[in-house]
């Protein structure tokens, strides 16, 4: 009752309102209230379609673009001879209106989505039958029984063979083990062996008095390296064994190959001063054989380089091949500078005895005069 009495009493209210108002005020006044009024019109989406200039089911991107032609042509800030304020309000509220109703109906249509994907999960027939057998096979229930019962045989079957090879495999391990074993105290039963052989022969030179005339003998030794890093008993036994001779064997190819050729080019050099100046063609010929020896010689020490290239144990030590050609411009290059300084002694072996000559010279005309003054 008491809400009725409400509502009649603001229905009498309103009323009296335009009953009155018409009488006592203006029409401007009237058209002012209207104009400031809260209550906005609401728009059908056709009249924003149409207030937009543009078709029904259209994108939001042709929405947009519509908005924005129109804003620059009716926009009161655009400066163009078309700008107007009240239609562009227009133009405006038509806009939000329908971004507002596409992304409504794009909700919707997501939802109607959403549903119609789990009523068709719940409309799947649910079979009893297959979720039984671990899932295995198809057909009737019978059928899949049978298929069952087989992938249960074939699994058995395989967890048989596999127990198998397990076994196997462990006494394979266990031969081997053995295996192992024996050929390790083989190995230890002829290293106990031979170090008993060699402090035998150790013990048996030391008896014969081998040992007595070493440089060395009571003195202590010397050779302890001061690095800590380094153990001193290892440090000490390759220091012995590199003064007796025992040295790894790429630093013996090394050392090889320098002496090698250094002695190749101690022999061209020798052979070009043989043969001396001026080359005739027969000592043309020695010549063009002696290159060619030495032409063999090095692809024999390069072969000797590639082996040792391949035990060296660091790449900056490894050595380059020779080349015939520069070790022959080498050799005539040793051989000219050979020549000019023979010439150079041999110049000053001349001036030397010219100059003894002039002593002489000089000693016999001295006496000469003295004789004269004695005649005198």
């Amino acid at each position: 009752m008491k809400q009725i009495s409400i509502s009649l009493v603001q229905r009498s209210r309103c009323t009296l309102y335009h009953m009155v108002i018409p009488c006592i005020a203006p029409s401007h006044f009237i058209s002012g209230l209207i104009n400031y009024s809260t209550y906005k019109y609401r728009r059908s989406i056709k009249d924003c379609y149409r207030l937009l200039n543009i078709h029904e089911g259209c994108s939001i991107d042709e929405v947009r673009d519509s908005y924005k032609d129109l804003a620059k042509k009716y926009h009161p800030d655009s400066g163009s001879s078309t700008a107007d304020a009240n239609t562009f309000i227009q133009i405006d509220e038509a806009y939000r209106d329908l971004l507002n109703h596409l992304s409504r109906e794009a909700k919707e249509s997501e939802g109607q989505e959403d549903l119609e994907k789990t009523t068709s999960n719940y409309k799947t027939p649910q079979h009893r039958q297959y979720l039984t057998f671990e899932g295995v096979g198809y057909g009737t229930p019978s059928q899949r029984q049978k298929q069952y019962t087989q992938f249960r045989v074939d699994r058995a079957a395989q967890q048989v063979l596999d127990f198998r090879t397990q076994k196997l495999e462990s006494q394979n391990e266990e031969n081997t083990m053995i295996a192992k074993d024996i050929r390790q105290s083989k190995k230890t039963k002829i290293t106990q062996a031979i170090e008993r052989l060699v402090e035998d022969l150790i013990q048996e030179s030391m008896a014969k008095g081998d040992f007595d005339n070493l440089s060395g003998k009571g003195k202590p030794l010397q050779k302890f390296s001061h690095c800590p890093h380094i153990d001193p008993m290892t440090h000490n036994l390759n220091r012995i064994l590199i003064d007796n001779g025992y040295q790894p064997e790429w630093i013996l190819l090394q050392k090889e190959i320098r002496e090698t050729i250094e002695k190749l080019r101690n022999e061209v050099l020798a052979s070009r001063k043989k043969l001396g100046d001026p080359l005739t063609p027969r000592k043309k010929e020695q010549w063009q054989e002696k290159c060619e020896d030495l032409r063999e010689d090095i692809t024999q020490l390069n072969k000797r380089i590639n082996d040792f290239n391949l035990v060296v144990p660091l790449l900056n030590i490894q050595m380059v091949h020779f080349n015939v050609d520069k070790e022959i411009a080498r050799a005539e290059r040793a051989y000219t500078t050979f020549k000019e300084a023979v010439q150079k002694d041999s110049e000053g072996i001349k001036k030397e005895e010219c100059l003894a000559d002039n002593q002489l010279y000089s000693k016999a005309s001295l006496l000469t005069w003295i004789k004269t003054l004695k005649m005198f």
